[in-house]
């Protein structure tokens, strides 16, 4: 039987706590422009951020790393040779991880990386709706980094990247898709004033790489990571004015949320 919105919404908050509890370390290769404020993201949740990220370390690290996050967003020549160690260790260890295919289809060397990493088989696949398009060889990509699709045109996409890579894929938008090509969810919370802050949409990918460290259900714990990431979104634009001011609130909210905030805000279905 297919989980509920109920079942998502229960399960939400018990995954949080073993966030908190277990503090998983979280290896970010990620690009440059994100690295700090992915950091303070997971340090807000409990979790343990390391930005290793040059050959010869990154596939040893991914060996004992409690998740690994691969971001393509400004993928120089060394980072590339450390992102498909870190994957290729990744995968053979069983660390679970997550594949941000920034920019893929637009760009011709990081989707060129992005296959390359898809046959390394990650645990997350997370992106827009014109990047999640583009990795399932449908659509050429966006308009650089931003989508030119709406999350309900790449769900079609999304579900056959799942079934044929077997793992989770969540399309980010104002309301968020996640499948693992037999189950699906979205997930409408968040504010627009999460796009406004460099690195708003890369540092999810480092948040689920923690939540799905914590619970095989990959699937359940992508779900929860988004709904918590999101609801926190909804809880800081509330204090907030402008963006600098949410970047500041939304730390902080994600470092304060609780069950009860998940359990009366989460939109699940």
């Amino acid at each position: 039987m297919p989980p509920t919105s109920a079942d998502h919404t229960a399960f939400a908050p018990q995954a949080l706590a073993r966030v908190r509890a277990d503090s998983p370390l979280v290896q970010c290769l990620t690009n440059s422009v994100v690295t700090g404020f992915t950091a303070n993201v997971l340090l807000a949740l409990g979790a343990s951020p390391a930005m290793v990220d040059i050959p010869q370390e990154a596939g040893p690290f991914a060996r004992i790393a409690s998740g690994v996050l691969i971001n393509l967003g400004t993928p120089h020549a060394e980072q590339r040779s450390a992102m498909v160690e870190a994957a290729r260790a990744a995968t053979s260890a069983g660390t679970p991880w997550v594949l941000d295919p920034v920019a893929v289809g637009a760009l011709p060397v990081r989707t060129a990386l992005a296959r390359e990493l898809l046959e390394l088989r990650p645990t997350v696949i997370r992106g827009n709706a014109s990047e999640i398009i583009a990795l399932a060889g449908a659509g050429d990509g966006g308009r650089g980094v931003d989508s030119s699709h709406g999350v309900e045109a790449a769900e079609e996409s999304a579900c056959e990247l799942a079934r044929t890579t077997d793992c989770v894929v969540a399309v980010s938008g104002p309301v968020d898709f996640v499948t693992d090509g037999v189950r699906s969810a979205r997930i409408a919370n968040g504010d627009a004033l999460l796009t406004r802050v460099t690195g708003g949409g890369c540092a999810l990918g480092a948040v689920m790489a923690a939540f799905a460290a914590v619970d095989d259900d990959r699937f359940a714990a992508v779900v929860a990571a988004v709904a918590a990431y999101t609801v926190a979104a909804e809880l800081a634009a509330k204090e907030a004015s402008g963006p600098g001011g949410f970047a500041v609130a939304f730390l902080d909210a994600l470092a304060a949320l609780g069950a009860a905030d998940l359990a009366e805000r989460a939109a699940l279905s």
